[in-house]
């Protein structure tokens, strides 16, 4: 088997939980450390290993990299993840900053590797302490006038903008 072969294996069954909670956004995430323990496992089913590297590329930019390794056949493959150091972080030293940032190279190097979908992670889900606004839903008169605008040649994805539409009346928008 390729090492191209073994990580689409591995892309397929890898499960991470997602065992750690940050309680200021009141969301569950995983860390590198998590991916990695997930992984050990794996090296001996597919005689791979894995290791991570990093590099200052810039005075406040880090690229971090998250490489297999075959064993058996001594080829890898590499992907990357570019990260910032805040370096004006607000409560943290400077080793804290570059500490977080690689944290964070880490996990999304890993991810791309490993097509870990984070969609409903903390990066797509938190606010950072900021309200969201819902949107109402296109109901009643509103609905009406939506259905007017779009038959007068109006665009939905303005009305998408303002309002949340079911999918029964998107299909009568439409």
């Amino acid at each position: 088997m390729t090492l191209g072969q073994k990580l689409s294996k591995i892309q397929q069954e890898f499960k991470s939980k997602k065992s750690r909670f940050n309680s200021f956004g009141k969301y569950n995430f995983r860390s590198a450390e998590d991916i990695l323990e997930a992984l050990k496992p794996i090296n001996e089913k597919y005689d791979v290993y894995f290791i991570i590297t990093e590099e200052l590329i810039a005075p406040a930019v880090l690229k971090t990299s998250a490489i297999i390794f075959d064993a058996e056949k001594g080829c890898s493959i590499t992907s990357d993840a570019i990260v910032g150091v805040d370096l004006d972080q607000k409560g943290m030293q400077m080793p804290q900053r570059f500490g977080s940032a690689s944290s964070y190279g880490k996990k999304y190097a890993l991810g791309n590797l490993l097509l870990i979908d984070d969609t409903a992670d903390s990066d797509a889900t938190n606010t950072h302490g900021k309200s969201e606004s819902k949107k109402p839903e296109l109901t009643g008169e509103a609905l009406t006038k939506a259905i007017k605008y779009v038959k007068d040649g109006g665009d939905i994805k303005s009305i998408r903008s303002k309002y949340s539409i079911s999918a029964a009346n998107l299909k009568k928008l439409q």
